[in-house]
């Protein structure tokens, strides 16, 4: 996949101005000098959409096609959507940009390396809906979920990294777990939030978002 022209869909402030930050951070690593990444960022009301959410549903799939049919016509060819839940709505689109897939590139990142089992962090929705264990499944991968009360720590994390509220202690308990379950299995976030209140370099933890950004930033020419 060879990248001319990154398209940015503008979802949350914090989730949007992560990426634009990694995106900047990994292209001036590959670069040099006082580069930064290109790209086109088509940005929303965020609200819209997060009032449809969780569920996937026909009025997001609305939406979206409106929103990627702008970066279409900006002429964006392959896009980040910073939002992993918004995939499983994408994944039933048929007219839109290249979208550069999370769960589809981690997928691929686990299965070259050899991992046959996760467990999966993410949104309490996430962890507990069919779409990514099906996804996992279906390329033979086991998905196991964290204890109750650490899935209630990370979803508390979730809701605190996205109003800007999170403590101290709270990203000390979120850290512990991720230690925790890193230790002797491969961890998957798959929510930007924690994505975003996640500062391991363990080799064991695959990041949905990080994976994607780099992904692009390896593609851009």
């Amino acid at each position: 996949m060879k990248i001319q022209a990154l398209g940015i869909l503008g979802l949350g402030s914090r989730s949007t101005l992560f990426y634009i930050k990694e995106l900047n951070r990994l292209y001036h690593k590959k670069k040099a000098g006082y580069s930064t990444c290109p790209f086109i960022l088509w940005n929303t009301n965020f609200h819209d959409l997060n009032i449809l959410l969780p569920e996937p549903s026909d009025k997001i799939k609305v939406l979206l096609e409106s929103y990627l049919a702008e970066l279409l016509h900006l002429n964006a060819d392959a896009v980040l959507v910073p939002n992993i839940t918004l995939h499983e709505t994408i994944d039933k689109l048929s007219m839109l940009p290249k979208i550069i897939h999370p769960v589809h590139l981690t997928i691929s990142k686990l299965k070259e390396i050899g991992f046959n089992e996760v467990v999966l962090m993410g949104s309490l929705y996430t962890m507990e809906s069919e779409y990514l264990k099906t996804a996992f499944h279906d390329a033979n991968i086991s998905v196991v979920l964290p204890a109750t009360q650490d899935r209630l720590v990370m979803e508390e994390t979730r809701k605190n990294i996205y109003w800007e509220t999170e403590s101290k202690q709270l990203m000390k308990d979120y850290a512990a777990i991720i230690k925790k379950y890193s230790v002797n299995h491969a961890v998957v976030l798959a929510c930007t939030e924690l994505s975003i209140a996640c500062t391991t370099t363990n080799k064991n933890v695959f990041d949905m978002a990080r994976i994607q950004i780099q992904t692009a930033v390896d593609n851009i020419t």
